[in-house]
């Protein structure tokens, strides 16, 4: 069992096609603990996910996961390790695709740091 806590909702999208989009844009440092993925048809789609720091350019020069299959109707949760997850400066986005449009929900989980 993961003893880091998933966080609240930062970010959901559910991608009409298959451009690249923001599911997170940071506007204070944020620590994504938990992206969770559900492909909603019967047959696999690939899918990818991007950290881009200070802008939504996303590239296989930002790439966390590429062109990853996820099995019909399956759910796949990437978590975090024992505090570690992706953080994000102000400004950074965390972008996902879809390789079939309107097949995959992403949800992000985390902690946005407190302002003092």
């Amino acid at each position: 069992m993961n003893a880091l806590a998933p966080g609240s909702l930062l970010g959901q999208v559910a991608p009409a096609n298959t451009t690249a989009v923001a599911l997170v844009t940071a506007t204070l440092r944020t620590e994504i603990t938990r992206v969770i993925i559900c492909n909603v048809t019967a047959g696999a789609v690939t899918f990818r996910l991007f950290h881009d720091q200070q802008g939504a350019t996303y590239a296989v020069s930002n790439a966390l996961y590429y062109d990853v299959s996820i099995p019909g109707n399956t759910t796949l949760n990437l978590d975090a390790e024992m505090h570690s997850g992706i953080t994000l400066a102000a400004t950074d986005t965390l972008g996902c695709r879809t390789g079939t449009g309107a097949a995959l929900t992403f949800s992000a989980y985390g902690v946005v740091q407190a302002v003092r």
